[in-house]
């Protein structure tokens, strides 16, 4: 069975972030993995999906100027 993959142009819209800004991402280390190939910037579904999932939080709320915003963990 093949993977699927989304371009920058696809992601940014299922994100609704700019291309701008998965560029920048990609440059400094943020984000979710990706390829490159022959130039052209793919990313994996499923590391799409793990990136998402990284990204869920219970709270934003700061404690003495530090964000506590740590990833939800699921209970043992």
């Amino acid at each position: 069975m093949e993977e699927a993959h989304l371009n920058v142009y696809h992601l940014s819209k299922r994100w609704g972030l700019s291309t701008g800004t998965l560029d920048h991402w990609r440059r400094y280390g943020k984000g979710p993995r990706f390829l490159k190939i022959g130039g052209h910037v793919l990313y994996r579904l499923c590391d799409i999906r793990a990136y998402e999932e990284q990204q869920v939080r219970q709270t934003t709320v700061k404690d003495r100027g530090i964000l506590l915003d740590a990833p939800i963990t699921e209970a043992a």
